[in-house]
């Protein structure tokens, strides 16, 4: 199976330099998109509902400290064609917005705030954006 660190590393071969903060968001709703339209996950890891959007915590850790990221040290051809078609869309669609912008994004949209639900704002938090929730709310977009 494909690894975050390969979807990450393919979504940099596209986008070029981006902030990590931007990557975590595009990395989120490529694994929310793959759900819908392949109906499984695309990576094993999972996304945690932070105070700051949706991230995967593996990802972060290969990017901790870091502003701007130009690789993860993965390989992007580990992607078959239906997860490079994927990505694809997913960067054709989101790409042209901020990190800042996609993290407002989610957090109007029920994957995230059901998972953050009883949290405060700011406060850390690790709770868990399950496959499921993704594949509901974002199967229902398309519909």
């Amino acid at each position: 199976m494909t690894s975050v660190y390969d979807v990450a590393e393919y979504i940099l071969s596209k986008t070029g330099r981006i902030t990590t903060w931007k990557l975590q968001k595009l990395v989120y709703y490529a694994q929310a998109w793959h759900l819908v339209w392949d109906e499984e996950p695309l990576f094993p890891e999972e996304i945690q509902a932070w105070a700051n959007g949706p991230v995967c915590p593996d990802l972060y850790k290969r990017h901790q400290g870091f502003f701007h990221v130009t690789t993860v040290r993965a390989i992007p051809d580990a992607l078959s064609e239906s997860e490079r078609e994927t990505v694809d869309v997913v960067v054709a669609h989101y790409g042209e917005y901020s990190g800042q912008q996609l993290s407002d994004l989610t957090h109007s949209e029920p994957p995230w705030m059901n998972a953050r639900k009883g949290i405060p704002t700011r406060e850390r938090g690790n709770q868990v954006i399950s496959h499921e929730s993704l594949a509901e709310y974002y199967g229902s977009l398309q519909e």
